[in-house]
């Protein structure tokens, strides 16, 4: 996406209502254009390749391919790698989430998110962000890797970050934002993300969401 090119969106659902909801909120906002739609995991990789979205809005629950397998053979389709992934959950009855963004995806939404909530989520997903709001990264993350133990092969991964870059990847790991960072570590937000880039290039981790797999399965934060 460049410039002031509208944000194409590509809309993944087995349920029509819930798909034709989304559709006419989206078509009525400007700068989102609503590319096209799919009924399961398998259509969605289909159709990411024929309209090359900026965002995958991704049901999890869907016959034939789920969304997590669609997402992580989006994400390693060459040619769709700025393809940004957005899965939505029902919260408290999904136990996919962490698997979701172990597969590449950019972050997720709840289900219920009023239409605020799904425009932000959108937008900020397509400019590269990850969408990981701290209420709801706490509670998934820690319900999904309760019984995980940290894998020691990913811990000797960390060895290549500096003091900084841990601290700022645990605490990347919490939810918490730039800004947030920058004013525990009592750096500016301009630098605390540079510790996130660098962090993210160290640990060749796609985006912001790949950083809180990494901080959780190493256990440089815990449940």
């Amino acid at each position: 996406m460049t410039g002031d090119a509208p944000i194409r969106v590509l809309l993944v659902d087995d349920e029509v209502l819930v798909r034709s909801g989304f559709k006419a909120l989206l078509d009525a906002e400007d700068g989102i254009e609503v590319v096209g739609e799919a009924t399961d995991g398998a259509q969605a990789v289909e159709r990411t390749l024929s309209t090359r979205p900026d965002v995958v809005l991704m049901d999890i629950r869907m016959p034939r391919v789920d969304g997590i397998e669609a997402t992580r053979k989006i994400v390693t389709t060459p040619g769709l790698q700025h393809v940004r992934i957005l899965i939505l959950t029902t919260y408290d009855t999904d136990a996919y989430v962490f698997g979701g963004l172990e597969a590449g995806a950019s972050g997720f939404l709840l289900k219920d998110a009023g239409p605020p909530e799904l425009l932000h989520a959108i937008r900020v997903v397509a400019a590269g962000e990850s969408l990981l709001a701290p209420r709801i990264t706490r509670r998934l993350i820690s319900q999904f890797t309760a019984h995980r133990k940290a894998d020691r092969a990913a811990e000797e991964r960390l060895a290549v970050l500096t003091e900084r870059e841990r601290e700022v990847l645990a605490l990347v790991g919490q939810g918490k934002s730039n800004s947030e960072i920058g004013a525990e570590l009592f750096l500016s937000p301009a630098t605390a993300r540079t510790h996130v880039s660098h962090a993210m290039v160290k640990l060749h981790a796609r985006d912001r969401a790949q950083l809180v797999v990494i901080a959780y399965r190493t256990g440089l934060v815990t449940p």
